[in-house]
């Protein structure tokens, strides 16, 4: 989101279909605040999976660019307390800010977004600097993209798996193939929860969908399966021999 222009009226602002802010928040819509690469990248999934989408940017080739991909896409100064009252973000029960780059943008929106009452709010933080301030402020959900995608991919690279997610602090889900020596045997007999501290919820045959994974399901060498425990030992799991 590039700087903000201060003082823009609403009267200004560009609204790219029409747009009835009260209908579309009554709707239970998400406000995505900050369209750059993050922003928009999580306003086309929040679209691709059945929600409605309010986007707001300050940049009007940013705001063109996304006309007909969002419900509504408004070129607008977030930073504005009239503005967000006028485009009834206030109303708007899920709201993303999306802005990183701009540290006192940040703050501001999400300070007004907390006075409005907004319940659930979630600020992309581009420090950890930033994400204490966010914290401090009082913002329940704090997400960090880059510093989240970079552990991920260390992860990946560190070890022999297809993805890794981490759901809570030293905690995560992995997505790895079976190990050869685990061909034919039984989930049940296996002891990987014994041996290695972790649990194997979900496998996908070749051939088939993902299935729950029960004590009697038998691995196959090719099969994907999810696994689920503390961080460190479900990375070692994809590294370990049995």
């Amino acid at each position: 989101m590039s700087s903000p222009r201060k003082g823009r009226s609403l009267a200004k602002h560009r609204f790219l279909s029409a747009f009835d802010p009260t209908r579309l928040a009554s709707r239970q819509a998400v406000a995505v605040i900050g369209l750059g690469r993050f922003g928009q990248s999580l306003a086309r999934e929040l679209m691709a999976d059945g929600a409605e989408v309010l986007g707001i940017d300050v940049s009007e080739d940013v705001v063109q660019s996304l006309n007909g991909q969002l419900t509504h896409v408004v070129a607008a100064d977030a930073t504005n307390e009239e503005v967000l009252r006028q485009l009834g973000v206030t109303e708007f029960e899920r709201v993303v800010i999306a802005i990183g780059s701009h540290l006192e943008s940040s703050i501001l929106i999400t300070s007004l977004l907390l006075r409005f009452g907004v319940p659930h709010i979630w600020a992309k933080a581009v420090s950890d600097a930033h994400g204490l301030i966010l914290q401090q402020l009082g913002v329940p959900h704090v997400v960090y993209p880059e510093k989240d995608m970079g552990r991920r991919v260390a992860h990946i690279v560190l070890g022999s798996m297809e993805d890794f997610i981490e759901i809570d602090t030293d905690f995560a889900m992995v997505k790895t193939q079976v190990n050869p020596a685990y061909d034919g045997v039984r989930l049940g007999d296996s002891a990987i929860r014994q041996r290695h501290g972790v649990t194997v919820s979900a496998v996908k045959h070749r051939g088939a969908g993902w299935e729950t994974a029960t004590a009697d399901t038998v691995l196959r060498e090719g099969d994907v399966i999810l696994v689920i425990g503390p961080s460190r030992k479900a990375e070692r799991f994809t590294r370990a021999t049995p």
